[in-house]
């Protein structure tokens, strides 16, 4: 049956990266044009979208280019909020091409468009000053050994999940999306526009004497940003796919449990116990968490390949308002 409904979909990094991948634009642009053709499958049942995405390897890597332009050839490099800006426009165009070139071919009448987003956050908030958020590749021991040498100033964190080092920077909380951003995000919504937005959790801004905005250096968690428009937009649901089949307690244990539906009383009580890992699934728990408790109808944490069947209620974890 057709529906008329809003989803806000957060794409994770499997949406463009696999691991083991160096990141060319050839490996991401050919995982784009397969998750094009899962949003497509939700548009042919008349859902509406609005695309968020990650963008912790690519800009990691962007950031990288910067350092050795600067090393080798005496190349300024760019602030880390440009180098998000930087990462918003491509990836943004490699969303934009791909779907836009497979509903095109299925015979839709949809316009995608990429909006640039800023995103507010508190210029006192105590993670600006905490590096927490991971972003870059992997490194394996050796290569981490030789960055920490080079970079002394840089901070790390190991994934034992996932075999590797990576860079963390701060990542503040983000209050809300810059006004003339979400304005214009709802005007295209409502005229009938698939828009990608917020990438990489939008650039990091603050306000002061309300009006002068500047960029900080730090990156905004996907999820918690999408989260703010999914909420702003009144989305009927907000969904956020990754590289797992849902949420876990006990992850990677004996015990392990999938969690096919919860709570958001539910949710906070295993986010304190510490359930969910800092730089995965904790992020997106408690954006689902807060999407219900702000209005939301339901949140959904699946993997990318099981949008449709996750849409409909048979995979993924859903997150209910509730005790």
């Amino acid at each position: 049956m057709a529906s008329d409904e809003l989803i806000v979909l957060a794409l994770g990094g499997n949406a463009f990266f696999r691991k083991g991948e160096k990141g060319t634009f050839e490996e991401q642009n050919s995982h784009m044009v397969e998750t094009a053709g899962h949003l497509a499958d939700l548009m042919e049942r008349g859902y509406r979208l609005v695309i968020t995405h990650g963008n912790g390897p690519q800009v990691g890597q962007t950031l990288l280019r910067h350092e050795a332009g600067k090393k080798l050839f005496d190349v300024p490099p760019l602030p880390m909020h440009v180098c998000v800006a930087e990462s918003q426009g491509s990836i943004g165009f490699m969303i934009q091409q791909a779907l836009r070139s497979e509903i095109k071919h299925r015979g839709l009448d949809k316009v995608v468009l990429t909006i640039l987003s800023r995103v507010i956050v508190d210029e006192f908030d105590e993670e600006l000053k905490r590096p927490s958020k991971p972003v870059g590749s992997y490194y394996n021991l050796s290569d981490y050994k030789q960055l920490k040498l080079e970079h002394p100033d840089y901070s790390f964190v190991e994934d034992k999940n996932r075999g590797g080092w990576r860079r963390i920077v701060p990542s503040p909380d983000p209050m809300r999306i810059a006004f003339a951003e979400q304005e214009s995000i709802k005007l295209l919504v409502d005229s009938g526009f698939i828009v990608v937005a917020c990438g990489g959790g939008g650039i990091p801004v603050i306000e002061q004497d309300g009006w002068k905005a500047i960029g900080v250096e730090a990156v905004i968690d996907k999820d918690l940003a999408s989260e703010r428009l999914a909420t702003f937009l009144k989305a009927d649901k907000f969904l956020m796919l990754t590289d797992i089949d849902g949420a876990y307690v006990n992850f990677r244990k004996e015990n392990q449990k999938h969690l096919d539906q919860i709570t958001s009383a539910e949710g906070r009580k295993y986010l304190q116990e510490g359930q969910f890992s800092q730089g995965s699934m904790g992020p997106k728990i408690l954006a689902g968490v807060r999407f219900v408790e702000d209005g939301g109808p339901v949140a959904i944490i699946a993997e990318l390949s099981d949008v449709v069947s996750a849409v409909d209620g048979r995979s993924g974890t859903r997150i209910v308002k509730g005790n």
